[in-house]
């Protein structure tokens, strides 16, 4: 301590000696944007080499240009026109308006700075007045005075890019080449996110990746299992690799909430909803549409959350979610938005508008696209107190040609449901009785594929019943429905395809009484999960549905999510966050054998890694099951030395334990017999340990 003390008597000494001013406030200095004095920081997100373009401290002022040159006397008069335009769209600051004056001729120099309350509402007020048309000579040119600065560093000669050598990237796809044939999945619990193997075989899992705070608040697989996507305070991050999972590319946007791939993974949408600075006014949204690979923003959308809310099952601040739904299969070249009175559909190509307008379609409240063809189904209700009756629409992407219509009466509310291959879709109509006073459900089925598209209607039988559950079977023809009132309600399997008619759909079968309220298919079809989630406290049921069989039931108490894996093989069934107790998940085989249970405290998420479709053709496809015993004597023979490596793992484990407990025995048959002569002297000479050849006397 005192040695501390002369060396800084010393130069403070020093200092002085060279007239320097120790006492310094540290909180006034700034140092040159970008500099970090050789000290690199922790936050690898914030200040990284590609670091984001970061607010130089204007980010909420717009430059206005275009405007009337007006003298002094007129001055008053413009500045009330430009106010009264532009605090409409946002909190002008106090003072926020400036419109600089030309000090000889005392005019206005046509253009004016207005500051506002936040950056959002600037973007948004250059989004809407951008190319407004105060009059015939005079139309906005609007942009954020940031802009500015990045344009004034443009340099004045062009200079060529540097070309960089090619690398090859790595293999993205190479988890697919497994050797034992594994799927992969993501869990998150407490502050870690793990990528897993599923090694089912030896009933365990085995590591691939393991990071701690990877993301804030979600992690989320691209459809085809590519990249796994992260969500910061800075934008998304898409993650991948061979071996490993190294960040390959990221997304700016500022406090974003939601992302939604396309189902190809060509696009990323990211999705952030920010406060007004007037309370009254609704949040402002901002959605960005990204390419995946070069993280260029291709379309862009800005507006309030009211111009976003329109259908939709669900999101944040009113907002449904996904605003913009995909369609025309895995090429990604359609997304459609929902608005009041149409349905904006864009293309991909140019990302506008089809035929630079949107699909007016007068009270339409919702629409889904077929998973495989470029086609809408849309629902519009009844209009004028039943005089003009709901309808289902089906119509043809781009061409905008109605393919096929259905009216629909007495209607009170109407779900879609698509099956897997396009092949078919439901539509579960509820109905009015005559009194009004109640409803049932009826569905109509459309044969999409065939000739004309024609539609059955189908009515359970007991009408009445209401509907809980309602699940297609995947790449197949049935579909299998819960209806009737808990907490026993019945479970029905129809079929597209009967014996004697391929034409009609028929009923093979209904299970009375079930604890379920939950569908889950095999991706693979044929096999089916019938869950009870919630107030039936994790009731699992696996069912062959070629063979209308139970194959188990089982309980994974208080479950709160279940999936299959993408192979059909193994289902998860999982207890997330939202109980206290008993958190993690359990692996079950498809027919319902329990494999493996992990339990982790504080855990968030289970997801499989996605699979991308078979390159085999359904020829290819047939012709393995027909000789699937030839290919399988492989895998049996792998089977067999994994069951024989298990027992005998089992065997070394209960020797183990044998030796260990003779261990115990023997050491303590070794202290009995050293403390034998105390024990016979505290018995007063008696020599016999057996308890049975003593009385017990009670003495008080």
């Amino acid at each position: 301590m005192a040695a501390e003390v002369m060396l800084m008597n010393e130069i403070e000494a020093k200092a002085a000696s060279m007239a320097i001013d120790l006492n310094i406030d540290f909180n006034s200095i700034q140092l040159p944007r970008g500099e970090d004095c050789g000290i690199v920081s922790d936050d690898e997100d914030v200040y990284h080499d590609d670091q984001l373009e970061f607010d130089s401290g204007f980010g909420n002022v717009i430059v206005v240009d275009n405007l009337p040159v007006v003298p002094r006397e007129k001055f008053e008069k413009l500045e009330g026109v430009i106010r009264k335009i532009y605090s409409q769209i946002g909190v002008i600051k106090e003072d926020g308006l400036w419109m600089p004056v030309d000090p000889e001729t005392k005019k206005t120099l046509g253009y004016c700075f207005i500051e506002y309350n936040t950056p959002q509402e600037a973007e948004l007020a250059k989004e809407k007045t951008n190319g407004y048309k105060l009059d015939r000579a005079h139309i906005f040119a609007v942009n954020m005075f940031d802009d500015f600065d990045k344009y004034m560093r443009v340099p004045d000669e062009w200079a060529p890019p540097e070309i960089k050598p090619y690398t090859p990237g790595e293999n993205l796809q190479k988890w697919l080449t497994d050797e034992k044939a594994r799927d992969q999945f993501v869990i998150r619990a407490g502050t870690d996110t793990e990528v897993l193997w599923n090694d089912a075989r030896q009933s365990k899992t085995e590591l691939v990746y393991k990071r701690s705070y990877w993301t804030e608040s979600f992690v989320q697989w691209s459809p085809l299992g590519t990249y796994l996507a992260t969500v910061h305070r800075q934008g998304a991050a898409v993650w991948g690799g061979a071996n490993t999972f190294n960040r390959l590319m990221r997304y700016a946007h500022p406090q974003v909430k939601l992302i939604d791939f396309s189902p190809g993974e060509k696009f990323l949408v990211t999705y952030s909803s920010h406060e007004p600075s007037n309370p009254h006014d609704a949040n402002r949204v901002v959605i960005n549409i990204f390419d995946v690979r070069t993280g260029k923003v291709m379309r862009d959308f800005k507006g309030s959350a009211d111009e976003f809310t329109i259908g939709g099952a669900g999101g944040v601040a009113g907002v449904s979610w996904p605003v913009f739904r995909w369609g025309g299969g895995k090429e990604d070249k359609y997304f459609a938005k929902l608005g009041k009175n149409m349905i904006s559909v864009y293309e991909t190509e140019t990302f506008s508008l089809i035929d630079k307008k949107s699909l007016k379609v007068e009270n339409v409240v919702d629409f889904s696209w077929s998973p495989t063809d470029p086609i809408l189904a849309l629902f519009v209700p009844e209009l004028g107190g039943g005089n003009q009756p709901a309808r289902v629409s089906l119509v043809q992407i781009p061409s905008k040609v109605e393919l096929r219509q259905k009216n629909l009466f007495s209607v009170s509310d109407c779900k879609m449901y698509w099956q897997s291959n396009g092949e078919y879709l439901a539509v579960k109509a509820d109905r009015y009785t005559k009194t009004k006073k109640s409803t049932y459900t009826g569905f109509e089925l459309f044969r999409i594929k065939e000739r004309d598209i024609p539609i059955e209607v189908l009515e359970l039988d007991n009408k009445n019943d209401k509907i809980i559950a309602f699940a297609w079977e995947p790449k197949g023809h049935r579909f299998a429905v819960i209806h009737g009132d808990s907490p026993r309600p019945d479970i029905s399997f129809y079929s597209m395809k009967s014996s004697h008619n391929l034409g009609r759909v028929s009923k093979l079968t209904t299970l009375k009484g079930k604890q379920a309220n939950a569908l889950f298919w095999s991706p693979g079809g044929r096999f089916i999960v019938l869950a009870g989630l919630k107030g039936f406290n994790g009731q699992l049921e696996f069912f062959n549905v070629d063979e209308l069989e139970t194959m188990a039931t089982a309980e994974h108490f208080m479950a709160t999510d279940i999936e299959w894996d993408p192979t059909g093989r193994y289902v998860a069934t999982a207890v997330t966050s939202v109980h206290e107790m008993e958190n993690g998940f359990n692996i079950w085989s498809f027919h319902g054998k329990l494999l493996y249970r992990i339990l982790k405290d504080h855990f968030f998420q289970f997801l499989w890694r996605p699979r991308p479709p078979s390159f085999l053709s359904a020829e290819k496809e047939e012709e393995i099951l027909k000789y699937l015993k030839k290919y399988s004597k492989k895998y049996d023979a792998e089977d067999q030395d994994v069951s024989m490596l298990l027992s005998e793992q089992d065997r070394e484990k209960r020797r183990m334990l044998k030796e260990e407990w003779e261990k115990w025995i023997s050491e303590w048959r070794r202290a009995s017999e050293e403390e034998k002569l105390e024990r016979q002297r505290l018995r007063d000479g008696e020599a016999s340990d057996e308890e049975e050849e003593y009385e017990a006397k009670e003495v008080e």
